[in-house]
């Protein structure tokens, strides 16, 4: 019996770890081939001169839907996927706290998944007033 109870919080440990490290990693993935892609291919920067103002200056404009980040991931855009890349390592940590929290509803700790659950409407209150703000 003792061996059974001290198997699950490695286990849980794991699972936890394992999420960042994909998380980090697959974002890691897609934002150097988004920065590939946006420098390699035809049209993209590093073809014209003016590219470097786009990069860095002040007017350059930036679509922010989701419909344009579909579309570009779908036809290879550069840009569209760093941004994929970026929102995966932004929602990464996340998806740690929703899978701890199911980690600890399995393991039976009420304490660490009322934690957790504060922790993940802490963090989901964040972003709705991030969103309106």
């Amino acid at each position: 019996m003792r061996v059974r109870l001290q198997r699950k919080p490695a286990q849980t440990e794991d699972t936890i770890s394992s999420v960042l490290r994909i998380g980090v990693s697959t974002s890691l993935v897609l934002i150097t081939a988004g920065t590939a892609l946006s420098f390699l291919r035809p049209g993209g920067y590093g073809w014209d001169r003016a590219d470097t103002g786009r990069l860095s200056g002040p007017g350059g404009t930036f679509p922010r839907s989701l419909s344009w980040l579909a579309h570009g991931v779908i036809h290879l855009d550069g840009q569209a996927v760093i941004v994929l890349g970026l929102i995966l390592l932004i929602a990464t940590p996340v998806i740690r706290v929703a899978v701890s929290t199911a980690a600890f509803h399995r393991e039976r700790d009420r304490a660490f998944v009322a934690i957790t659950l504060t922790v993940l409407a802490l963090l989901a209150l964040s972003l709705v007033l991030g969103k309106a703000g």
